[in-house]
């Protein structure tokens, strides 16, 4: 992994956060995209920030979110915000989560799937266009 700024990668970020904040405050009343797309959007979000400062495989990059995203999931099973004393509405609370569900899991593996196809339309493409 090499530390590298790419400007693309950083606007994608902050384009999906700023969905993910539409999501969070206008759409909160909206069952479907708060429960589901936001989950499978998250693993977006963390995808183009890191890429955003580095230079790493993009497989491994994904399947690194997933496991991620599982622990941070397995961690609210075992209440671990609630455990460390972090206050009810607190950043650090919102961040960890207090309420572990598979859906979220599935959401999260939804997330990665569409990801991964995306890298490898991506790249696909790209060695298409250096061969014509």
């Amino acid at each position: 992994m090499k530390f590298k700024f790419n400007l693309k990668y950083f606007l994608l970020t902050t384009f999906i956060f700023l969905v993910e904040v539409l999501i969070a405050t206008v759409l909160k009343n909206q069952f479907f995209i708060r429960a589901y797309l936001g989950d499978v959007i998250v693993v977006m979000l963390l995808y183009t920030l890191v890429k955003s400062f580095f230079i790493i495989d993009s497989t491994k990059l994904i399947l690194g979110i997933f496991a991620f995203s599982c622990l941070v999931e397995f961690a609210q099973y075992f209440k671990l915000a609630d455990k460390l004393g972090f206050p009810e509405g607190s950043l650090m609370y919102i961040v960890v989560g207090n309420s572990f569900s598979w859906i979220d899991i599935v959401c999260y593996g939804a997330g990665c799937l569409i990801l991964y196809l995306i890298v490898k339309i991506n790249s696909s493409q790209k060695k298409l266009g250096q061969s014509v």
